[in-house]
C-alpha cells in the first residue's frame, strides 16, 4: 500500500489528533492550550501554518497563538482585528460545513481591512484543486454546543494556510479540521473555567486573608482596649444576653468573663436606668446610666451600641463601648451642688429654695380675680369651695385647667386646729449675728453660721429643707405640718441655737426669732417668703430686746 492512499493518511492523522487532542485537554494553562491548538493544526492536520484567533472582552479578535513559521509569527501574533471584518469574512466565500473557504478570485477584497494575515510566494495553481498563495481557510469555534452546529458564541477562528500536498482539502480533511475546531473550542472553554476558577480561588484565599487579618485585629483591638467592650445577642429569646466581653468591662465592674456571660446589660443596670437601657439598645444609640458592680455598688457609665448587622440576615450583634465616666458625674454634680447650695453651709441657696417651693404650688388663675369680686360683692364664697383650697375644675370647664392633676398645697386656718396639714415656711433671723462678727471678726461669724446650720439640718425631718436664705437668714420647709406642730418645731430649733457655740476658741451665743408662713397653691414663692418674712419680724418686735439673745 502506497503511503500517500487515503487509508494511511486517516490512521496516521487520527493517531496524531488522539495526541494533540490529549495534549489540549491537560495543558497547564490557557496560553498553553491555545500553542498547544495551533501546534496540532499543523502537526496532526498537514497544514503549513496556522493561527489561533481568540474573541476579547470586547468583541474584537486578537491572534493569540501562531505555528508554522517564527517570522509570520513575530509578524502578527497579539494584533487585532476587528470584529465587523472579522464578521464579513466568515459571511463570504464557501461554506464547508461550519468551515469558511475564500478562494483567491474573491479574497482580493480582504487585502486592505485590519485583520492581521501573512502572504505566502507560491506559483499560480495549475490544478482545479491546487491551493493558491491568496487561498483562506477559516475554521470558526464556537461555545460547546451540538457536534456540526454553530448554536453557541463565537469563541475565536483557527485560520490555517496551506496544506502540505498542495491542494485543497477534500471531504475528510474538511470535516477533520471542523472535528477539530470543535475539540479545541471544548479545550479552551475549559482551560477559561480552570483560568477563571484558578482566580476565583486565588481571589477567595486573599479575602479570607484579609478576613482573618480583619479578625484578628478586631479581636485585639476588642481584648486590649482601654475602655469597656461587649458583644450582646440581639433579637429573639435571647435579645440583649452578653456574649462575650473584654478585661477593661471586667475590671470596671469586678466581674469575671464567665460570671458576665450569664447577664444581660438590663440585670446589671440600675432600676431607675433600666427604661434609658431599653431605649438605647432599641436604636443603637447612646446613653449614660449606672451599672452594677460585683460589690453592690453602682459606676456611672457611657453605653455607645452599634448594630452588627449580616447581608443576609439583617441585624446580628449588638456592639457596646462602655466608658466609665464616674469622675465626669462626680464633677458634674458637685458643680451643679455649687450653683444650688451655699458654699460657705452646705445647705441649698435661695435660687434651690424658691425652686422647691414654686414646685409645691400651682399658679393663681387669672378667673380667680372674678371670684374673688364675686366673693366681695356678696359676703361670702361664690363657690362652696374649702378655705385654703385650690379649684379643681375638670380640663375644659370655665378655663380653670392650671389646678388640674396637682395635689394642692392647702394651709391649715388660722385660729382653728381642724386637722389640716400644710406646708409650714419658717423664717428664721439670728439675733445678736451682728456683734460676734463686729468683735471677733468674721472667721467667727462664719463657725457659727456653719454650726447653727448644721443644728437646723439636725432638728428637722427627712425629706425637709433646711437652706440659707443669705446673710444670718435661714428657710425651714416642713411639709405635712398642723399650725401647733409649726409652733412646736420653731420653738425646738430656737432652744437648739441659743446654746454655746464654739467659735475662734470661745464660746459665743446667738439668739434666734422665727416667723412662720403658709405655703398655699395661688400664691408664688416670692408671696410664700414674703408671708413668713413679715411673721418673723412681728415676732422679733413683740419681744423684749434682752431676751431675743440668751447669755
Amino acid at each position: 500500500m502506497e503511503t500517500e492512499s487515503e487509508p494511511y493518511v486517516r490512521l496516521a492523522s487520527l493517531r496524531q489528533l488522539h495526541q494533540v487532542m490529549a495534549d489540549m485537554n491537560t495543558a497547564r494553562s490557557l496560553a498553553d492550550t491555545l500553542q498547544t491548538v495551533a501546534d496540532g493544526a499543523v502537526h496532526a492536520l498537514g497544514y503549513e501554518m496556522a493561527a489561533v484567533n481568540l474573541v476579547r472582552q470586547d468583541g474584537d479578535l486578537v491572534v493569540a497563538a501562531f505555528s508554522g513559521n517564527s517570522a509570520a509569527e513575530a509578524l502578527i501574533t497579539g494584533r487585532v482585528g476587528s470584529r465587523d471584518s472579522w464578521d464579513r469574512r466568515l459571511n463570504m466565500g464557501e461554506h464547508w460545513g461550519d468551515l469558511v473557504f475564500i478562494p483567491h478570485t474573491e479574497g482580493w477584497v480582504l487585502d486592505d481591512d485590519d485583520v492581521p494575515q501573512w502572504y505566502t510566494d507560491g506559483p499560480a495553481p495549475r490544478f482545479e484543486d491546487e491551493w493558491h498563495p491568496s487561498d483562506r481557510l477559516f475554521a470558526p469555534m464556537y461555545t460547546p454546543g451540538v457536534p456540526g452546529g454553530n448554536c453557541g458564541e463565537l469563541l475565536g477562528v483557527i485560520s490555517v494556510d496551506r496544506p502540505r500536498n498542495g491542494r485543497r482539502p477534500g471531504a475528510w480533511g474538511r470535516e477533520a479540521l471542523q472535528m477539530y475546531a470543535f475539540q479545541a473550542a471544548i479545550a479552551i472553554s475549559n482551560a477559561r473555567l480552570r483560568a477563571n476558577m484558578q482566580r476565583a480561588l486565588v481571589r477567595l484565599e486573599r479575602e479570607q486573608q484579609a478576613l482573618r487579618a480583619s479578625e484578628e485585629s478586631f479581636r485585639q483591638a476588642f481584648e486590649y482596649a482601654p475602655s469597656g467592650m461587649a458583644i450582646a445577642e440581639m433579637g429573639g429569646d435571647q435579645h440583649g444576653r452578653i456574649l462575650r466581653t473584654n478585661d477593661a468591662l471586667c475590671r470596671l465592674l469586678g466581674r469575671p468573663a464567665s460570671a458576665m456571660r450569664r447577664y444581660s446589660f438590663a440585670d446589671l443596670v440600675h432600676p431607675e436606668d433600666v427604661g434609658t437601657l431599653l431605649r438605647t439598645s432599641a436604636e443603637g444609640g447612646r446613653a449614660e446610666l449606672r451599672l452594677g458592680r460585683r460589690d453592690g455598688t453602682y459606676v456611672w457609665v457611657s453605653l455607645r451600641n452599634s448594630v452588627v448587622a449580616d447581608a443576609a440576615d439583617g441585624p446580628r450583634f449588638l456592639l457596646t463601648h462602655v466608658e466609665d465616666i464616674e469622675e465626669r458625674k462626680r464633677r458634674e454634680l458637685q458643680l451643679a451642688h455649687r450653683a444650688s447650695h451655699d458654699s460657705l453651709t452646705g445647705l441649698p441657696n435661695s435660687a434651690e429654695l424658691r425652686s422647691r417651693l414654686s414646685a409645691r404650688l400651682c399658679q393663681r388663675p387669672a378667673h380667680a380675680g372674678a371670684i374673688d369680686s364675686l366673693d366681695a360683692a356678696y359676703g361670702h364664697p361664690a363657690f362652696d369651695i374649702p378655705a385654703g383650697h385650690g379649684f379643681d375644675f375638670a380640663p375644659g370647664t370655665d378655663g380653670l385647667d392650671a389646678y388640674d392633676h396637682h395635689v394642692h398645697t392647702v394651709a391649715p386656718e388660722e385660729g382653728r386646729d381642724d386637722g389640716t396639714k400644710g406646708l409650714a415656711v419658717l423664717f428664721c433671723d439670728l439675733d445678736g449675728f451682728k456683734s460676734i462678727n463686729d468683735r471677733f471678726g468674721h472667721n467667727a461669724g462664719d463657725a457659727v453660721l456653719i454650726e447653727v446650720a448644721r443644728r437646723l439640718s439636725n432638728g428637722v425631718r427627712d425629706g425637709d429643707t433646711v437652706a440659707r436664705l443669705g446673710g444670718d437668714e435661714f428657710v425651714i420647709l416642713a411639709d405635712g405640718l398642723g399650725r401647733a406642730d409649726a409652733q412646736d418645731l420653731a420653738v425646738r430649733l430656737r432652744n437648739e441655737i441659743i446654746q454655746p457655740i464654739r467659735a475662734e476658741g470661745r464660746a459665743v451665743r446667738v439668739g434666734a426669732s422665727f416667723g412662720i408662713g403658709w405655703a398655699h397653691c395661688g400664691m408664688t414663692a416670692d408671696e410664700v417668703l414674703k408671708s413668713a418674712d413679715e411673721r418673723m419680724y412681728v415676732e422679733k418686735r413683740s419681744r423684749p430686746k434682752q431676751h431675743r439673745r440668751a447669755g
